[in-house]
């Protein structure tokens, strides 16, 4: 059977291949203008999908990256303060080793020595208090505000560290335990230094003292290689996840956003295939006489 096709069905047949193509020109126009290749989930649902599991890859490695920032910073503070605190024990030596040296000192000397070493002292105490923001480095767990007390006592706590997360299944700690560089009590660097200035205030010899001076500059030589190693994993997770930063950056454009060049070009073409659908259609349908009679 021979289906009847009139000129009305022609018509509704052209308006709606002009409507589609007038639609398609709309969506590339504002493609080539938001230049975002997906603008609702329904444009492309398989590049959704991997939009949002390559943005929640982003939100974790910004997270990650924030840690080891932090984390280096962090270790890099402590760093600075064990150099610090080794030097300060250098010069301890070296006091100690000149009163030690000269067995002539009267009691003006022996003052001159004393006033050194409780300067370094306060030296060492400010060094065992270093903070980085908020918190001491030297406090190991602990939130306390100073690792150390005007008195000298520990006020840290050597419970789990602090630990910073900088990638899957990375962790790196950045506290220190201020007990085990400074010590604590009796066997501190506070009380070595005591020692000594009562050692010199007594007229005693302080040269027994040097291998305890020693021991304690080995000991801060110890935790600041250890600080270097944590320091060093932080550094690395940071060129990491710049470089992670880039790839996944590059994927999410890649997913949803639009090439200018090849935008504009799609849209010429939709755009110059819509204007010859507009002047065929005007030339094949003609009006007719009863389109002057409705």
């Amino acid at each position: 059977m021979i289906s009847r096709v009139t000129t009305q069905m022609t018509m509704a047949a052209a308006q709606s291949r002009l409507q589609a193509g007038a639609a398609k020109v709309a969506d590339l126009t504002d493609q080539a203008t938001t230049l975002k290749a997906i603008r609702k989930p329904s444009d492309d649902p398989t590049g959704t999908a991997t939009a949002m599991q390559v943005r929640k890859d982003q939100a974790q490695a910004g997270q990650h990256a924030r840690n080891a920032d932090d984390a280096a910073g962090w270790l890099a503070t402590t760093d600075s303060a064990l150099s610090d605190v080794y030097d300060v024990l250098g010069k301890v030596r070296d006091l100690t080793v000149q009163a030690a040296s000269d067995g002539t000192m009267g009691p003006t000397d022996r003052q001159a020595f004393v006033t050194q070493l409780q300067g370094l002292k306060a030296d060492l105490l400010a060094s065992a208090n270093t903070k980085y923001g908020t918190r001491s480095v030297f406090a190991g767990s602990s939130p306390a505000p100073s690792a150390y007390a005007a008195d000298t006592t520990w006020s840290g706590a050597s419970g789990p560290g602090v630990v910073r997360s900088v990638g899957v299944g990375v962790d790196v700690r950045v506290d220190t335990d201020g007990s085990s560089v400074f010590g604590t009590g009796s066997s501190s660097v506070f009380a070595l230094l005591d020692g000594v200035v009562a050692d010199l205030q007594a007229g005693t010899n302080v040269n027994p003292r040097l291998s305890a001076i020693d021991a304690a500059q080995s000991t801060v030589r110890a935790a600041q290689a250890d600080v270097g190693v944590r320091h060093a994993t932080a550094l690395t997770a940071q060129d990491s996840l710049k470089s992670l930063s880039v790839t996944l950056e590059g994927r999410r454009s890649g997913v949803e956003d639009k090439d200018l060049a090849q935008a504009v070009l799609d849209l010429q073409v939709s755009n110059t295939n819509y204007q010859a659908a507009l002047a065929v259609t005007a030339k094949v349908l003609q009006p007719t006489l009863m389109d002057y009679l409705r």
